[in-house]
């Protein structure tokens, strides 16, 4: 079905997949990242991060698609056996003539071809009587089409399919806590995103934001644990993860190449490698990636706009699913998911637009690093503040003359802090030398 191809919901999807299996647009890298060291090889993580993704997603494919498989080919085989046993009540009670029915057909050992040539000329031979002999096709392909996606490929597919499995009670137990090890991986990084900046920015103590943040969690998880937890689970995938997922990373993208400045950037990857990066991020951070991201933003928006929102709900005395539109709340609900999903980009752009917070207040969450590296090394408080960090007491400093020396102790206050997640240094800043070339630091 190559035609699926064309829908912008496959794309978007699939967008958000990649989103979710790198951690793009949550925060979560971002914050990861802010621990590394200056020269730590981001290149080389980045593309180590990207293949492995790659090959692990084609393992999953491979293993989603297997187990599919199997559970089709299992029911289908089902199928056949029940639809058999009704061919040969129909032939002892004699509403179907043996004459009808090959003679190398074996009931005992039918394959599914075979039945399906049983079926296909019972159909033609008694076509107005066919629909009350109550016999289904079981063709393999239509069970591979009633395949489920989302939460219920993990909890049903899956779950029946491994009840088939020898030692099944042990492939259980190891899918499960599969899925345990996956969602707290996925947390960590989610987490994270969430409690660095606002440690670093307001020096509250991590313990206690991280105790509030999983606790808030949890209670708003338990919305999706109702007997219509799977409608809410639909609803949040579908209004506050995919569609603002895109925005963030938009935003992200044109904050990095038009803001900050692509060349910028470039060189700063430059000084942080030891070696200029390849043209071609240049080119498709600058031109392709946001053309893309683009495209795809406004194609998703006007299939919104054309196809209502709303869910598959589950009707109980049909055995069926019927598409239903959300109520007013309902609308209201998704509307705020999307909302509140990109309501800190111009939140914080407000924040520092008006000066909101003080970014110069002198604390050591506000360092840039420019082209030196702050040297954690311990140092005699007590000294000279005019003293350099290497440690010498004043009598052994040299000529106010800095040369290479470039960073001294932070001065104007008594309290020496250091950033909350360690990433500065112990209590010193760069000093400010407006005259010294950057090529010199």
């Amino acid at each position: 079905q190559l035609e699926i191809m064309l829908e912008p919901k496959v794309w978007r999807e699939a967008a958000t997949q990649v989103f979710f299996a790198l951690g793009l647009g949550f925060g979560g890298v971002i914050a990861f990242s802010s621990y590394n060291k200056r020269d730590n090889n981001c290149h080389f993580d980045a593309v180590l991060v990207s293949f492995i993704n790659f090959f692990t997603s084609v393992l999953a494919t491979l293993v989603v698609f297997a187990v599919l498989g199997f559970k089709a080919n299992i029911i289908n085989e089902k199928c056949v056996i029940q639809n058999s046993e009704k061919i040969l009540k129909l032939l002892k009670v004699g509403n179907l003539s043996q004459d009808m029915i090959p003679h190398h057909i074996n009931f005992s050992s039918i394959t599914a071809e075979d039945y399906n040539l049983v079926y296909d000329i019972i159909q033609k031979v008694k076509e107005e009587e066919f629909d009350a002999l109550g016999l289904k096709s079981c063709q393999i392909e239509d069970e591979l089409n009633k395949a489920v996606q989302g939460t219920g490929l993990a909890f049903i597919a899956f779950t029946e399919a491994m009840t088939h499995f020898p030692a099944s009670p042990f492939w259980s137990v190891m899918f499960f806590l599969m899925l345990v090890n996956l969602g707290l991986g996925s947390m960590f990084g989610t987490i994270e995103g969430i409690i660095t900046p606002i440690v670093d920015t307001f020096k509250v103590r991590k313990e206690i934001l991280t105790v509030i943040c999983c606790l808030v969690a949890f209670f708003i998880g338990l919305i999706f644990v109702q007997r219509s937890g799977n409608y809410f689970v639909t609803m949040f995938d579908d209004y506050s993860a995919t569609l603002p997922l895109l925005i963030v990373v938009i935003l992200e993208n044109i904050a990095v190449t038009r803001i900050y400045g692509i060349d910028k950037f470039m060189e700063d990857l430059k000084d942080m490698l030891g070696f200029a990066p390849s043209q071609y991020y240049y080119y498709m951070w600058k031109y392709v990636s946001p053309l893309v991201l683009l495209c795809l933003l406004v194609a998703s928006i006007v299939q919104m706009g054309l196809s209502p929102p709303g869910y598959n709900a589950w009707i109980e005395d049909s055995a069926t699913e019927e598409f239903h539109s959300y109520p007013t709340w309902g609308m209201i609900v998704c509307i705020s998911l999307m909302v509140l999903a990109v309501l800190p980009v111009p939140i914080v752009f407000v924040v520092h637009r008006c000066n909101l917070i003080d970014d110069n207040s002198g604390s050591l969450a506000s360092v840039s690093y420019k082209r030196g590296r702050i040297i954690k090394e311990p140092v005699n408080l007590e000294g000279d503040n005019t003293s350099l960090i290497h440690g010498k007491s004043p009598s052994e400093v040299p000529s106010p003359n800095f040369g290479k020396n470039i960073y001294r102790k932070q001065t104007g206050s008594p309290a020496l802090d250091t950033a909350p997640n360690g990433r500065y240094g112990i209590g010193y800043l760069m000093a400010d030398m407006p005259d010294m070339p950057e090529s010199d630091l």
